[in-house]
């Protein structure tokens, strides 16, 4: 994966020391239980990056300008639980160089170690977990660092907010804290939820989205698809809302299960993970400034968000 640049860019913006962004593959699949090929995910993604438009026409913007540097794939394997470890490494590298970090899988479990580094480098996150499933579990098939337990030591350690749940397994209830969990069904009928959730956010939030949130209408290369889920427009509503109105210091996209015979669904991945980058760093929200519960200035600049970095250290 190396011996290139996320979506074809100018070797100028790919460089490291030129980049704002960095994106870690993780083509990982190690504990899926129903079809697998989620390894095969960040592969393609990155071809059908490379076949996409860099303007972004709602945000008026070509966001690969900021720099995307497309590091090393992680390709720890020996056991999740070092395959955890090694994405727990790497993602705090690249946030102690200041750099904002994105990470796509592979299935849900690297979001292990992608969540436990932005607990340690930045304060009083909550992790927005956009997802059809509860992944919940403290342990399962013999291991902490299953994707069903994806989130279950963040609901432990931080404030876990769930977006979109519509599968999980009844003992997942003792460990979920609902009043901070949106499921789909309540969604449907509520026309507030984004605001709902919005509320239960601290001001730094980091973003696990796995692909199987949307709804296999439009997502449905994914391993373990659930009827009923997100659609793109309110999704990118959604999103944008969380990044004008919250601090968001990272996020990782997971659970893309490509099919030769179906790419929609690689190149959906694709354009939301460079809707995500847009929002963060589009000129147009730069001067829209909201207040945490600090009253820490809060936009979503470059330069602000290279200060909300160093505040950290």
């Amino acid at each position: 994966m190396k011996n290139r640049n996320y979506a074809g860019i100018p070797d100028s913006n790919a460089k490291l020391e030129n980049a704002n962004i960095v994106l870690i593959p993780v083509p990982y699949d190690g504990t899926s239980t129903w079809q697998k090929g989620a390894d095969k995910g960040p592969e393609a993604f990155l071809n059908a990056s490379e076949n996409m438009e860099l303007y972004d026409i709602e945000t008026d913007s070509e966001v690969y300008k900021e720099g995307v540097y497309l590091a090393e794939a992680i390709t720890e394997n020996s056991s999740p639980e070092a395959m955890v470890d090694a994405v727990h490494a790497a993602t705090k590298k690249y946030i102690n160089k200041k750099k904002f970090v994105t990470i796509v899988g592979g299935e849900h479990s690297v979001s292990i170690g992608t969540i436990r580094a932005f607990d340690e480098c930045f304060n009083n996150v909550t992790v927005l977990h956009i997802d059809a499933h509860a992944d919940l579990r403290k342990e399962y098939e013999g291991s902490s660092c299953n994707h069903a337990c994806a989130v279950y030591e963040a609901s432990q350690n931080m404030n876990l907010v769930q977006v979109g749940i519509r599968s999980m397994d009844i003992s997942e209830k003792s460990v979920m804290n609902l009043d901070k969990v949106f499921f789909a069904h309540d969604m449907a009928v509520n026309e507030y939820w984004m605001d709902d959730v919005l509320d239960q956010l601290t001001g730094n939030v980091f973003i696990t989205f796995d692909l199987d949130a949307l709804d296999p209408s439009i997502m449905p290369s994914t391993g373990t698809p659930e009827p009923g889920g997100l659609f793109y427009y309110e999704t990118l509503e959604f999103l944008k809302k969380v990044f004008s109105e919250r601090n968001v210091v990272g996020f990782d996209i997971v659970e893309l299960c490509p099919n030769e015979q179906e790419k929609s669904s690689d190149f959906l991945a694709a354009k939301l993970y460079y809707k995500m980058l847009s929002y963060k760093f589009s000129s147009d929200m730069e001067d829209e400034e909201d207040y945490d519960e600090k009253g820490s200035s809060n936009h979503n600049s470059v330069s602000k968000f290279k200060e909300e970095i160093d505040e950290e250290y």
